[in-house]
């Protein structure tokens, strides 16, 4: 594993701590013991974006959040994220998002948020055989009820004025725009993905779940579906586990049981006609499930 993917985790972790103060090159680089030119630009390698670019946006992010979740005035919020001024944030904010600070927190709309960057991945571990399985057990099912809701989430991808945006958990924009939501359904939360039955084949999404009477924005190449209806779900479940080292063991493990299961062994079939397959990936949380609608056979 090449040691520049550890160097630049460790530099955003670090930046993640320090963005505020506005560190210089000079004293981030001095975090891996390389010159500032050379980190510079393995960081732009290995992230796909500056050590400037990627700082000023997790910075307004941090002053996005502040503005959404406090009343703190909006000039101590500027002080306390690192801009010189009010009217130095303004202009950042205006410039990222398209609404003054003011205006956003009288109606948060969603915004791109610039969600914290993981580089170093499952496959990483996969690559090396580093994998240790501590966590693994066979996989397990339970019966859950889903409420009816909307979903507002992406389906395909398409180009936006924000950029490419793609249905997974490695699009940027898609999950940072998904994170400046707040209004999400109870059951069918934030980051939840899932799978649409389309001619016969699976096809892969990704948002939240809304309740019914959401009249709230629609992103960019986002959809919102119609009203889905409540249904029971059955629930392959993982516990929690290791993402780097088990992460592709536990999914193989979840959704070979989840795609072969024979619901009418328990009196179910598939209502899949009328709902959609979730994905829920909480590795250290909740572990990872995949769920399917059910609904009782007609005698």
């Amino acid at each position: 594993m090449s040691e520049w993917i550890y160097a630049v985790q460790k530099l955003i972790d670090w930046i993640d701590d320090h963005a505020v103060d506005n560190p210089s090159l000079s004293e981030i680089s001095k975090q891996v013991g390389y010159s500032p030119w050379y980190c510079s630009e393995q960081f732009h390698r290995v992230v796909g974006m500056t050590l400037k670019e990627y700082m000023a946006k997790r910075r307004l992010t941090f002053a996005a959040l502040a503005l959404r979740d406090t009343d703190i005035p909006l000039a101590d919020v500027a002080l306390e994220y690192g801009f010189s001024s009010q009217q130095a944030l303004t202009r950042a904010f205006t410039n990222a998002y398209g609404c003054s600070p003011s205006a956003y927190r009288r109606r948060p709309v969603p915004i791109p948020f610039r969600m914290k960057k993981f580089v170093i991945t499952p496959s990483n571990y996969t690559e090396q055989g580093e994998s240790t399985m501590s966590n693994l057990v066979m996989p397990n099912w339970r019966i859950e009820h889903i409420p009816e809701h909307r979903f507002l989430g992406v389906y395909e991808k398409s180009e936006t004025s924000e950029g490419t945006i793609w249905p997974a958990h490695d699009c940027d924009l898609l999950c940072g725009i998904v994170q400046s939501i707040t209004n999400f359904h109870p059951v069918v939360s934030s980051h939840t993905a899932g799978w649409k039955w389309v001619n016969g084949e699976r096809k892969y999404f990704y948002g939240l779940g809304v309740d019914v009477d959401y009249d709230g924005v629609v992103p960019e190449g986002f959809v919102l579906t119609d009203v889905i209806p409540a249904s029971y779900y059955l629930v392959f479940n993982h516990p929690p586990f290791d993402y780097l080292t088990e992460n592709a063991e536990v999914m193989t493990r979840v959704e070979d049981l989840a795609w072969n299961f024979d619901p009418s062994t328990l009196g179910y079939e598939w209502n899949e006609t009328d709902c959609q397959d979730y994905q829920r990936h909480y590795p250290e949380v909740n572990g990872y499930q995949v769920l399917r609608p059910i609904k009782q056979i007609k005698k």
